[in-house]
């Protein structure tokens, strides 16, 4: 304690107590422009007009300085499209098997009409707005070879829209690990493809990402995890994804593990923020959570 006092006196002979005073005051606030109610949207499934979050502009000199902290070997990071090659180039001769490097995608021959039928709700998709989803579609969860199908669908060229109502009806249909690897090969690529290329996150996608909530372990292992070892997580992304952290309710065990495994990773900007953003829920955390969390801002 008479060190922190002794530190605070010569804090105030530098910058003078009235601007320490101020210092004290002035907070950050990530995602205070996020709203916390449930969809907007009116009857024909448009969303109304006032939007969930205000542009966030973020300095060039930020990105920079993010950069310097990231990490230098970052893996690329690889999609359903990648897995699915992969495992075809890898196993044409043993089609139906299961493969233990890339979880349980299973592969099989499929009638020629399924896969017409599919293509034709892959044209759907890819123009989808609003309104009824084909009902072949609502099905694909409850397949064996579901990732075979969705990789028919191509979801990469999935409208916005698509990819709201698809994370819904998967978040609600698929277990846990399966509900991860939807999140981790199809969602988490098109979140950061957004916004990379639109600087801002499109309405429906910060939907989806609000429904993948509904899995929360799903949504710790397929989304939050990856992207912050994938060592590229930029301050835009940290800020958009941890406001949906920040804006909804996650059980103390899932946040508890997200915080562990979070502080055994190396410091970055982007781990930062969203310690801070869990912490701010003012969690009643674990002895074993709270030691981590201190030993990872002692390194």
């Amino acid at each position: 304690m008479s060190q922190a006092r002794q530190q605070q006196l010569e804090i105030e002979d530098e910058i003078g107590p009235s601007n320490l005073e101020k210092s004290k005051k002035s907070k950050v606030n990530l995602g205070s422009d996020f709203s916390d109610d449930e969809d907007q949207s009116s009857d024909d499934g448009e969303p109304v007009e006032d939007v969930y979050y205000e542009n966030i502009n973020i300095d060039e000199d930020d990105e920079r300085a993010l950069q310097m902290f990231m990490s230098k070997d970052a893996a690329p990071m690889r999609t359903l499209a990648d897995i699915i090659m992969e495992k075809l180039t890898e196993k044409k001769t043993e089609i139906e098997t299961q493969f233990s490097d890339a979880g349980t995608i299973q592969l099989q021959d499929l009638d020629p009409r399924v896969k017409a039928m599919y293509e034709g709700v892959r044209d759907v998709l890819a123009k989808y707005r609003s309104g009824k989803l084909p009902k072949a579609f609502k099905l694909v969860p409850t397949l064996k070879n579901w990732e075979q199908i969705l990789y028919i669908t191509d979801p990469t060229k999935w409208s916005a829209a698509a990819m709201y109502q698809g994370t819904r009806i998967f978040a609600s249909n698929l277990k846990d690990k399966m509900a991860q690897r939807f999140y981790n090969l199809v969602l988490l690529p098109r979140i950061r493809d957004d916004l990379a290329e639109y600087k801002k996150l499109n309405f429906h996608l910060y939907q989806a990402l609000r429904k993948a909530l509904y899995k929360p372990a799903g949504f710790m292992k397929g989304i939050l995890l990856p992207l912050l070892e994938s060592g590229t997580c930029t301050l835009r992304e940290a800020t958009i994804i941890g406001s949906v952290i920040a804006n909804n309710s996650i059980p103390i065990l899932h946040s508890s593990a997200a915080i562990l495994k979070i502080a055994e990773m190396d410091y970055t900007g982007a781990n930062s923020i969203f310690l801070r953003i869990f912490l701010d829920k003012k969690y009643a955390l674990p002895y074993r959570v709270v030691d981590g969390v201190v030993f990872h801002f002692l390194r």
